[in-house]
């Protein structure tokens, strides 16, 4: 998800008020008797006025680009933790009570920056910290103390164990700070993608169900007309098996057209317990006729209990899965469906059954194997893919409760993987 330019203009509306605040808490500071000498204090709130004034007159060239705007607000960060250390450093920085802002920009550079980016600026704001508090140690920086009313008679001055014992947990602060922003981050990259994707379908779905609907009509009036054809040409057997092979061919086409009014109808799944192994069997039913020369069908069912979700949809999954297997494999080889109960040894063991589906084709490229699931993207365009089958299963499967996943090695072959959660037994039952 890209943010917007907005972001980077908002950082400088918010520091105008901060450059505000410093004034204001140097004032009353230096009023109070708390801080000696606010001249540096002051010299540095000038200073981010003043390169603040030049963000607000540069703001026209800013959201070219997402690149652009992420250097920019990377920038800012840097300022101000410049700013930050200087305010700090002027003001006994291991007894400031504000040395808790820097976690302010861990949080904003873990919202707005990409990669290692948010990492490095927590870096860089560790390294000064424990610069001005290691030099402050040696005795090299001797900032004037701040005086509060609870201090104790004669000048406060801290020892080597109290400032590294602030060090350490402002640095584990900020750390943990950047890990969960990041991560939180990378989570609703994810949960937009997929909502994107899931829009992306559904207004395909419309799409094709307005088409069908187009279809379906004609194909009454065919159905008509072959049938009256088939009735004056009884006595002929060749004519006969023409109508009724066309008769055929059209139910076909009713069908599937009205299979995608169905699925493009606004309705929920009928998640219920399901069993997996029954679906894979039914489904190696219809794969009898697709089933090219010179590939080995096999079956690894394990003793699975049931799991939550939609037989009819499970075996649609599997089916088109199956279907794309065979396309990878054209000069043969073996399919295997497994099914297994997830275990220790897996990465989630708890209460999931895995089905996979998997072949001795050419196999993915690695560039592609992160794209497979995005709508309209195939590598079989040649030959008549339209790249809507995997996005289909990956939403299906999902609105099951369940996850997909796939592995693949170029030349080795793929393996789709799809976790469904166990199904809940009936309250009141034992296990």
């Amino acid at each position: 998800m890209k943010l917007p330019p907005e972001g980077a203009r908002w950082l400088v509306a918010l520091r105008f008020w901060a450059c505000g605040a410093v004034f204001l808490a140097t004032t009353l500071a230096w009023a109070m008797g708390v801080l000696a000498n606010p001249l540096p204090l002051y010299a540095v709130g000038v200073a981010m006025l003043a390169y603040n004034l030049l963000f607000k007159l540069s703001q026209r060239d800013w959201g070219i680009t997402h690149q652009g705007v992420e250097r920019n607000i990377l920038l800012q960060i840097l300022l101000d933790l410049v700013s930050l250390t200087l305010l700090l450093g002027f003001a006994d920085l291991p007894r400031n009570p504000f040395l808790s802002f820097y976690v302010f920009h861990m949080i904003i550079a873990g919202m707005y920056l990409r990669g290692y980016m948010p990492y490095l600026v927590c870096s860089l704001a560790t390294l000064m910290v424990g610069s001005v508090m290691l030099l402050q140690s040696l005795g090299i920086l001797r900032p004037p103390p701040l005086h509060f009313r609870s201090d104790p008679a004669g000048q406060w001055r801290a020892d080597g164990l109290y400032l590294a014992t602030v060090f350490a947990a402002l640095a584990s602060t900020l750390w943990m700070a950047t890990y969960f922003t990041t991560s939180i981050r990378r989570y609703v990259d994810r949960a937009h993608a997929e909502i994107r994707q899931k829009e992306k379908l559904l207004g395909i779905g419309q799409l094709v169900a307005g088409i069908a609907h187009q279809i379906a009509n004609p194909l009454d009036g065919l159905q008509n007309c072959l049938q009256r054809i088939g009735e004056r040409v009884k006595d002929d057997p060749q004519s006969n098996e023409y109508v009724q092979m066309m008769v055929g061919a059209l139910d076909r086409i009713e069908r599937t057209a009205k299979r995608v009014q169905s699925f493009a109808r606004p309705h929920g799944i009928t998640v219920q317990p399901t069993d997996v192994n029954a679906v894979v069997e039914g489904t190696l039913q219809f794969l009898g006729a697709l089933q090219h020369q010179g590939i080995l069908v096999r079956t690894e069912l394990g003793d699975v209990p049931p799991v939550e979700g939609d037989a009819y949809t499970l075996q649609e999954v599997l089916f088109n899965l199956c279907t794309n297997a065979f396309a990878a494999m054209p000069n043969g080889g073996t399919l295997t469906l497994r099914t297994r109960t997830l275990g220790r040894g897996d990465e989630d063991p708890m209460e999931s059954v895995a089905i996979e589906v998997a072949d001795t084709g050419v196999g993915i490229p690695r560039v592609y194997l992160e794209r497979v699931f995005e709508p309209f993207f195939t590598t079989r365009a040649d030959s008549g893919g339209t790249g809507l089958g995997l996005g289909l299963c990956r939403m299906l499967v999902s609105e099951m409760g369940g996850r997909m996943e796939v592995q693949s090695v170029v030349g080795r072959g793929t393996v789709f993987r799809i976790f469904l959660n166990l199904a809940k037994a009936p309250s009141g039952s034992m296990p």
